[in-house]
């Protein structure tokens, strides 16, 4: 029950209301009575009434400056009623620049007592929850109750009264996502309450003047619930013209995606689906203001991956240095994604697999992609709801950053980077090497290697690999009882004949001989 404290000079009229309706089957109970406005306000502190309903003309306070007092003083604040006399209707227009929720001229009517106090219900119902929740904004769970669905009809009209709307209006739910205006800076934290200040004071929704539910359906994206009641024009129009105050009202770029429009606040949950199934189009539709699910639902998308010349030409480029190339590469990627209409899911697999590419060369030439400061925001740029140009934009930079790191990396490599392959071979003489092998891993031109090479260590690589295989052939030779063709095969050899030879030639006798010569000293 909502605590009522009735304030008139007159007995008989405070009497009279209090009988005058049925105050308990309209959720109401008189909790006070008060002849003027002091005693109102000395009875307020004590049963904190959730109405009160005045008189305008009353001595030693009147109603007018009770609510005046009221609303610049007191913290917890009940709703005002004014009941007036004809010749009081100036004051009582006054008394509602104070927030007064509405007045009833004298003689009082019953049905539009009944009436006034039916209307204050949903307010009510605000108040009530915010002493409750201690929140600003109350609309959101509601609208999170909305959109679970499966609502009982009173429950229904007791969220629609709520916020203020009509059970059986007309409602659309829309998603708008908030788009960060550099794309390379970390967004700002929008909040609902800044979406629904914003909503508050919206022109296209004729200023408002009551709740528009808005929830956060995740950072960045936010709900709301619009009463097309108030649309004194087409949807395509009015959304439009929301659009444009959402931007100029947040500062930033923003997308609307239109749900179905449902005739029944209890059909919220359809409405909602439809708008978070029109956000798969944000890719396909890219620099469209308002996608609505009824103009784009049908039409197709594509689900699948790039072609791999594409990704294969920008990373060969990228390789290879050439800007021009892998950003021609970039911008065909982009293309791609606008003519075939690709899917969220698509842009996401297709970014994630370059960068991954760009990544692989680095680690294979020994570098760290956390050199790269774009990895970061390339990581997470769908939590920040990027548009496919600002996506460009990002992977351009990150492709550039790449690039001079790849160029460092490969400097180093042949300023730096010799004595590594110098552990390389000799880690690895037993197997099928050779200079162009080893120069390719590496990313070397082979002629500028073997000169590099014999430069440091004053010995020509074949002639440095041609020892390492031989010396370790001795060790083989005195310690195994291994075949030649077996010692041959293990330190490189693929044929035991020309073992024999390049042995022979750099130790002037043969493997036997040398064998041979370590047995006769037994």
């Amino acid at each position: 029950m909502y605590k009522v404290m009735i304030v008139d000079d007159e007995m008989f009229v405070r009497k009279g209301l209090m009988n005058l309706i049925d105050w308990a089957s309209l959720g109401y109970e008189i909790c006070a009575e008060a002849e003027n406005g002091q005693e109102a306000l000395e009875l307020m502190a004590l049963y904190e009434p959730d109405v009160v309903i005045t008189d305008i003309r009353m001595p030693v306070l009147d109603g007018l400056n009770l609510i005046r007092t009221v609303t610049s003083e007191r913290g917890k604040q009940p709703l005002f009623m004014i009941i007036s006399g004809y010749h009081d209707f100036a004051y009582a227009q006054q008394a509602l620049r104070y927030g007064v929720q509405d007045y009833v001229l004298k003689p009082i009517d019953e049905e539009e007592l009944a009436g006034a106090l039916r209307k204050m219900e949903s307010s009510l119902s605000m108040n009530q929850l915010s002493r409750i929740t201690g929140a600003k904004q109350l609309t959101g769970p509601i609208l999170e109750t909305l959109i679970k669905g499966e609502l009982s009809d009173s429950d229904a009209q007791r969220l629609a009264a709520a916020i203020r709307a009509e059970s059986n209006s007309r409602f659309v739910y829309i998603a708008a996502e908030l788009h960060p205006a550099d794309p390379e800076a970390h967004p700002p934290v929008w909040t609902a309450q800044q979406m629904a200040d914003v909503l508050s004071n919206s022109a296209a929704l004729g200023a408002a003047g009551y709740p528009i539910p808005v929830h956060e359906q995740a950072p960045g994206l936010f709900g709301i619930l619009l009463d097309m009641r108030y649309a004194d024009r087409s949807a395509d129009a009015f959304l439009q013209a929301l659009h444009m105050e959402l931007e100029l009202g947040l500062k930033t770029p923003v997308t609307l995606y239109a749900g179905t429009v449902v005739s029944d606040i209890g059909q919220v949950k359809s409405s909602y689906q439809a708008a978070n199934e029109a956000l798969a189009y944000k890719y396909a539709e890219d620099g469209t203001k308002v996608i609505f699910i009824e103009k784009v639902r049908g039409t197709p998308l594509y689900y699948f991956d790039l072609d791999a010349e594409l990704y294969t030409m920008l990373l060969e480029r990228l390789e290879e240095g050439d800007e021009e190339q892998y950003l021609k590469a970039l911008n065909l990627i982009f293309l791609e994604f606008r003519t075939k209409r690709f899917s969220p899911n698509a842009v996401s697999g297709s970014i994630l697999r370059a960068v991954i590419g760009v990544i692989n060369i680095i680690r294979e030439m020994e570098g760290s992609e956390k050199e790269l400061a774009h990895v970061a925001s390339l990581m997470d740029w769908q939590s920040r709801h990027v548009r496919l140009q600002s996506l460009k934009q990002l992977l351009a930079a990150f492709l550039k950053e790449a690039d001079r790191y790849i160029a460092i990396l490969r400097r180093d490599r042949c300023n730096g980077g010799i004595d590594k392959i110098k552990k390389y071979i000799e880690a690895h003489y037993m197997e099928n090497i050779n200079l162009k092998s080893i120069a390719a891993s590496f990313y070397m031109n082979p002629v500028y290697l073997g000169q590099l090479f014999r430069k440091t260590y004053g010995v020509y690589f074949n002639e440095f690999l041609l020892g390492l295989r031989i010396g370790e052939a001795k060790k083989l030779l005195r310690q195994t009882d291994l075949r030649m063709y077996e010692v041959a095969e293990k330190v490189g050899f693929q044929n035991a004949d020309y073992f024999v030879t390049q042995f022979e030639k750099l130790e002037h006798m043969t493997p036997t001989d040398y064998r041979n010569k370590l047995r006769g000293k037994l």
